[in-house]
């Protein structure tokens, strides 16, 4: 029997016992669909991560009082006991780094009510930024025009806001010069920024951009620890100069001792990254082994069903050998029918991972990314599970003698 004719038999007899094929089918299909979904998930996530979220230069870094990714609780603790980092510290680094072409400042509040009208939003980004920041932050206006020099010097009462704010707070009405009232206070509309969408169910475009001047004037001082992003000539030498220069200055400011750790956080894009790819990849291999357990539990179950097939077509094996088939021609047929189930339950987790993770994406906008190397591999896995697991069924049905075989009643 040739391999065209085992595999067509195998889908015969999955076809002809449909309630049990879906039972066999059924641990396969929720590991193989458990890794595609985890897999392209991380991959959406990592790329999001990498353009979007983590999307500095990689001549830029950045200073915070704490770290911008926090991975328990001890460093939260820690970051909250530190000394603010304030203007006159960002002025220092702007005037002491030699080798900084750029050196801006930003401070976030993350509950501000803005109202128009009768409308209003109190879930909304209010953001500090000097001229700078903007530019880090990366912030493309399509509407009006950006925060200027003179913005910040003098604190003007003027904003960019983002998309959500038109639609949800301003009822699509043209806003550019209109005045709006954040947590109370009035400011001019001057430009708007690009839409940027959403991720994990959150919008990225529901915030208001004030000079950092007039922030602080609003919100006073104290407890608003701003963030300091400065760029370097170049990558290499001349960005861990930068910051040597820029860790040399916070630390004589701040009074650090020889020896003591930082009192403040400074990291590039790559720390970020790094701490980032740690975190996901430790959730990728509990996931996968969440969905190995669920192969193996598919593969038992693919073996217990080729034992009863054996069982049930003992006779036709008996047939078999009595017209001249050998032991291997036995032991391949049963181990294609077996990889063969175990196959089409990989294409269809495959379609079911696809199909759970793209909805997902549809409905909270969680970013997702399919790719080929993770299909071929569900494949590979799902086939050699069918391959392994039916080995000794296999060899049962092999072993078979065939005139105890053509004796033997159903």
């Amino acid at each position: 029997m040739n391999i065209a004719e085992s595999i067509r038999m195998s889908l015969q007899s999955l076809w002809a016992n449909k309630l049990r094929s879906v039972l066999t089918l059924l641990g396969v299909v929720i590991g193989v669909a458990a890794v595609i979904a985890v897999v392209t998930f991380v991959n959406g996530i990592n790329a999001y991560v990498a353009s979007r979220i983590f999307r500095l230069g990689a001549d830029v870094f950045i200073v915070g009082k704490m770290s911008g990714v926090i991975t328990n609780a001890d460093q939260l603790l820690e970051g909250q006991k530190r000394k603010d980092l304030t203007m006159d510290d960002y002025r220092a680094v702007a005037e002491g780094c030699a080798h900084c072409t750029a050196v801006g400042a930003g401070v976030i509040s993350f509950n501000g009510h803005v109202a128009y009208g009768n409308q209003s939003s109190g879930d909304t980004f209010v953001r500090g930024y000097d001229t700078t920041m903007q530019t880090v932050a990366d912030i493309e206006i399509v509407e009006g025009r950006a925060l200027n020099n003179t913005d910040v010097e003098h604190g003007s009462p003027v904003v960019v806001i983002g998309q959500d704010i038109i639609d949800n707070v301003m009822a699509g009405a043209d806003p550019v010069d209109k005045e709006i009232r954040i947590d109370g206070q009035l400011y001019r509309v001057i430009g708007v920024g690009k839409k940027q969408g959403k991720t994990l169910g959150q919008s990225l475009d529901n915030y208001v951009i004030m000079p950092i001047t007039a922030y602080f004037r609003q919100y006073g001082v104290h407890n608003n620890s701003i963030r300091i992003s400065a760029k370097a000539d170049s990558i290499g030498a001349p960005l861990e100069s930068a910051m040597d220069e820029t860790r040399a200055i916070l630390r004589a400011r701040r009074h650090d001792r020889p020896g003591q750790d930082d009192s403040f956080a400074i990291e590039t894009n790559q720390s970020f990254l790094g701490m980032w790819s740690a975190i996901s990849g430790s959730f990728f291999i509990a996931m996968i082994v969440i969905a190995a357990i669920s192969l193996v539990v598919g593969g038992i179950v693919i073996m217990n069903i080729m034992l009863v097939s054996v069982t049930e077509r003992t006779r036709e094996i008996g047939i078999r050998k009595a017209m001249g088939a050998r032991r291997g021609d036995v032991l391949r047929q049963f181990l294609i029918e077996s990889s063969t189930i175990a196959l089409v339950g990989g294409i269809l987790g495959i379609l079911l991972g696809i199909s759970v993770a793209k909805g997902i994406t549809f409905w909270i906008g969680m970013p997702s990314a399919i790719k080929i190397w993770a299909i071929g591999a569900a494949l590979l896995v799902s086939a050699s599970v069918g391959i392994f697991f039916g080995v000794y069924p296999a060899k049962r049905a092999a072993k078979l003698d065939p005139i105890a075989a053509l004796r033997y009643e159903t």
